[in-house]
């Protein structure tokens, strides 16, 4: 096993020449598919409340666009007030959407910190979430890579669907968990681990492992690689990132500045983001991290969880 966390090459953005070109609106034939949540978080506070688009799908969706790859984001959300800003948001980086039908409308993510400490709650449109798989057969069948992120995991029906719609496609997951939508613990996981086989990549952080699995993150990566996945990328937050695969395990620590941390909310999406933009272009595992860690630092230097790129 080797370790290259003393390493401090230049980083350099690389994606395939084909996918340096936005999309305009268009679904093009090389791209990456992101499935899973989009909607728009509300964040109160004393002084007032604040709404901002989100969910972890589409910030990794314009976050692979931020850095020239072409994206297609496949989530729920609807026509609605709420819907409309995710829309202007995703038209704004030439992100096209499939968009499943949303009943109830969009979905809302509220972080409510008025009493100090954050407490978070979803609206009943997030909780009963729902992909449409058959919207999405053409574009998933011209992906480079679907990658999976905020997804209900414990939805047998839903997993049984995206299990059938990626069917050959090289896969990566992130899942993302979050306490007010998880309903079923242990078949949350039970499905991660019936997915390991399909899947290329998983990024799992140490919150997630314990959230899912009551375990240490480097257990929970060992869980994955044994259920069948081909490489999982384990985040640890300022102490970097560790990649496990069949070349043995590659670490990277995230990049140093001497700029304040503003805001960590984008870290995850930014570094799934960038890991998938740098995978598209052949690339040693170090030098994926390198990138990824970069973007992540800088990233959480900026208010918001849009991905910033490294100066």
């Amino acid at each position: 096993m080797r370790r290259d966390d003393d390493k401090s090459e230049p980083v350099s953005i690389l994606v395939p020449s084909a996918l340096v070109a936005r999309s305009s609106g268009e679904i093009r034939s090389s791209c990456v598919v992101v499935i899973g949540d989009a909607l728009v978080d509300e964040m109160r506070s004393a002084s007032g409340s604040v709404d901002a688009p989100g969910g972890s799908a589409l910030n990794v969706a314009v976050g692979l666009a931020v850095l020239g790859v072409p994206s297609v984001l496949i989530a729920m959300f609807g026509d609605d007030p709420d819907g409309q800003v995710l829309s202007r948001h995703l038209n704004a980086y030439d992100v096209p959407a499939v968009r499943s039908p949303a009943l109830l409308g969009t979905g809302r993510a509220i972080s409510d910190r008025t009493d100090g400490e954050p407490r978070y709650s979803f609206s009943r449109a997030q909780i009963e979430r729902r992909i449409d798989f058959s919207l999405a057969t053409e574009i998933l069948s011209k992906a480079e890579i679907v990658a999976v992120s905020g997804f209900p995991f414990d939805d047998a029906t839903q997993v049984s669907q995206l299990r059938a719609a990626v069917a050959g496609s090289r896969l990566y997951i992130d899942p993302n968990p979050r306490p007010g939508l998880l309903v079923d613990r242990q078949l949350f996981a039970d499905n991660l681990e019936l997915l390991a086989p399909q899947t290329s990549l998983f990024k799992i952080g140490a919150d997630d492992a314990h959230i899912i699995w009551g375990d240490s993150l480097k257990t929970v990566s060992q869980r994955l690689r044994d259920a069948g996945a081909q490489a999982v990328l384990a985040t640890e937050g300022e102490h970097g990132a560790t990649l496990y695969s069949a070349d043995g395990e590659t670490h990277h620590p995230i990049a140093i500045s001497d700029r304040p941390i503003v805001d960590t909310m984008g870290a995850g999406d930014s570094t799934f983001a960038a890991v998938i933009a740098q995978s598209l272009q052949p690339s040693s595992w170090d030098q994926v991290l390198s990138m990824a860690m970069a973007v992540a630092a800088e990233t959480i230097r900026h208010p918001g969880g849009l991905l910033q790129l490294p100066t």
